[in-house]
């Protein structure tokens, strides 16, 4: 299933046309802010796939029938640039587990380059309904190296994806290596450039987010 938030009429399309403005994005407070905002909305729209138990609860006046999340997700980011999307995620599901990963493009003297990942902290994800947020899907192989590392280390019930913009060949990568997933995007790009990154896009999360890395 791909979720593609341009084609509805929302208020959190406005998110992504400041973060895509180049002259609002220099606000970098802004620039998190919407992302935290995106991850909040997406929040919301998964949570009508999940599943639900009713309770009773006890009121000044009766007995109030509700309907409750049988168990929470747990939200993992693909280091830096992820940070705050999972904490819009985690301000609707506030009592979920998080998981981190450190992954990052390494560049060969020739221009080419290839995912390195360093690092993972997550709790036990067995049988759990795991969110995987990275603001941008580029060519796909970030996301699917930390999802399948995922999947190996654990069995996994439910894998949703979350990014800001996507490109259509990393929509395209993900859906071949990892066909239950789904995705959830907030606008599909149709071009990248010689150096893999989204056309028009919106430049660098991570830096826009967080600053220049040296």
């Amino acid at each position: 299933m791909i979720f593609d938030l341009s084609r509805t009429n929302s208020i959190a399309n406005t998110f992504i046309a400041e973060m895509r403005d180049e002259t609002i994005q220099k606000d970098s407070m802004r620039f998190r802010k919407n992302l935290e905002r995106l991850g909040e909305f997406f929040a919301y729209e998964i949570s009508k796939s999940l599943t639900y138990t009713e309770i009773e609860t006890q009121t000044p006046l009766g007995i109030a029938k509700s309907k409750i999340l049988k168990e929470q997700p747990v939200l993992a980011t693909i280091l830096r640039a992820g940070l705050p999307m999972q904490q819009g995620l985690l301000n609707v599901f506030d009592k979920a587990d998080c998981a981190f990963i450190t992954a990052y493009r390494k560049t060969k003297k020739s221009g080419d380059f290839i995912i390195q990942m360093e690092h993972i902290s997550a709790p036990d994800l067995e049988g759990k309904t795991v969110i995987l947020v990275d603001p941008m899907l580029a060519t796909g192989l970030s996301m699917v190296l930390c999802a399948k590392e995922l999947i190996n280390r654990y069995k996994i019930e439910k894998l949703h994806i979350v990014a800001a913009i996507a490109s259509t060949e990393g929509i395209k990568h993900v859906r071949a290596n990892l066909p239950k997933a789904d995705l959830w995007l907030g606008a599909i790009d149709e071009e990248m450039t010689s150096k893999s990154y989204i056309v028009p896009g919106l430049g660098d999360a991570g830096d826009l987010a967080f600053g220049i890395k040296s």
